[in-house]
């Protein structure tokens, strides 16, 4: 076999293994996701490979290769961004430059990236604040906070809740020109994880003593201890977003040690002792028939007590908001999911949708029978701007 033909069988393996990425049916310019996908496959091989070298973490390497995103706070003929810190928080603010002759709607606004990546200065961040803050003629605050795996549990949290905090001050608002009674709160994957679990936070702080009108969660991360739900089962090698790069991004949350990571991806992470705790994210109840057909529910495979000793992150509701009580749920404000067909968290948000309607919260679901995991933020795609019109049309009615 000559060189050429090598050469030639070479290029089209690792062609088929990057192009080659079967969609369904529904998915609208099914070609721009594979573009897409191969981008992040590429991206996140290489990150690999420079870790088994001993050269560098995971998280570190795709860190470096994405900081080509980051846009500085550049002001145009509608809004104006700055950077400012909230509590020693790292922000950016977005003024709509009109004139308004009454108090605005506030939107705290958190990124997602799996508690690993991502900035208030990405350009999809940046983009979508703006245009979020002159389409509702919004104050718009996106948060900064640490990232894995430098910080770890519950820094995270603990910086969007110290600068969410901080944005609830009266004399804050005043500056900004807030109306107290009209301030919400959003945030997509991981940032949805942040957005739940704050605004669970804040529900019995005796500190604050201004409550958020509304939450947005947009394919929230809400719980660690089943990933064999049905959405996993289905959307486990989906592009953009598979299981194992997500049960990464939860691993590396709380510690840089792989063998939580290799209990999570295997289900056996959670200890017999917190085995009351699967109640709450119980799929083979709380999921409607359209989402469990064709699946049946696996009991808990209980894991070893060390893990949850050490990492004890993973049982706390900071981390896990679908573990509140009821009683805790009741309390939140109007609600508003954004779940998507084709991905791993799919099934997270649909859950928490149940519990809070059962706990008696208004909530507004939205569930896109062709989206996928990033189609609220990655430019490009005719899908992104429908699903913000739908959100940004229901802030506009409840907000």
């Amino acid at each position: 076999m000559g060189r050429k033909t090598i050469l030639f069988l070479i290029v089209g393996v690792l062609g088929a293994y990057y192009f080659y990425t079967p969609l369904p049916d529904n998915i609208e310019e099914p070609w721009k996701l594979v573009l897409f996908a191969t981008y992040i496959n590429a991206v996140t091989d290489l990150a690999l490979f420079v870790e088994l070298l001993g050269i560098s973490h995971f998280i570190n390497t795709v860190n470096f290769l994405m900081t080509f995103q980051e846009v500085p706070p550049t002001s145009d003929e509608n809004v104006i961004v700055m950077e400012t810190t909230f509590n020693s928080v790292p922000v950016r603010t977005y003024v709509p430059k009109r004139k308004s002759q009454t108090l605005r709607r506030g939107l705290f606004y958190i990124h997602g990236g799996g508690w690993c990546l991502g900035s208030a200065a990405w350009f999809d961040t940046d983009f979508l604040s703006r245009r979020t803050a002159e389409r509702l003629d919004a104050i718009v605050i996106s948060t900064n906070y640490r990232l894995a795996p430098k910080h770890h549990f519950p820094n995270q949290f603990e910086d969007v809740y110290n600068a969410l905090k901080w944005f609830l001050h009266q004399d804050v608002l005043d500056k900004y020109g807030v109306d107290p009674e009209r301030i919400g709160i959003l945030g997509d994957s991981a940032g949805g994880n942040l957005a739940a679990a704050v605004t669970q936070q804040l529900i019995d702080d005796p500190d604050v003593k201004i409550k958020l009108k509304t939450q947005s969660l947009i394919y929230p991360a809400l719980q660690i201890l089943d990933v064999d739900l049905p959405s996993y089962r289905e959307n486990s090698h989906f592009p953009v977003l598979s299981k194992s790069l997500m049960v990464r991004f939860w691993s590396e949350y709380f510690t840089t040690d792989r063998s939580l990571e290799n209990a999570m991806f295997f289900n056996q992470h959670v200890p017999v002792e917190s085995s009351h705790l699967f109640k709450f994210v119980n799929w083979s109840s709380l999921l409607p028939e359209k989402f469990k057909k064709g699946h049946f529910y696996n009991s808990p495979t209980y894991g070893s007590s060390e893990l949850a000793k050490k990492y004890p992150g993973f049982l706390d509701v900071r981390a896990a908001p679908l573990l509140a009580d009821d009683s805790k749920l009741h309390k939140l404000p109007l609600t508003y999911v954004l779940t998507c067909q084709y991905d791993v968290l799919r099934d997270d948000g649909i859950m928490y949708v149940t519990r809070l309607q059962k706990a008696g919260v208004r909530v507004t679901h939205d569930h896109i029978e062709d989206g996928f995991h990033g189609a609220v933020s990655i430019q490009g795609f005719k899908i992104r701007y429908r699903l913000e019109n739908q959100h940004v049309s229901w802030l506009s009615q409840n907000l």
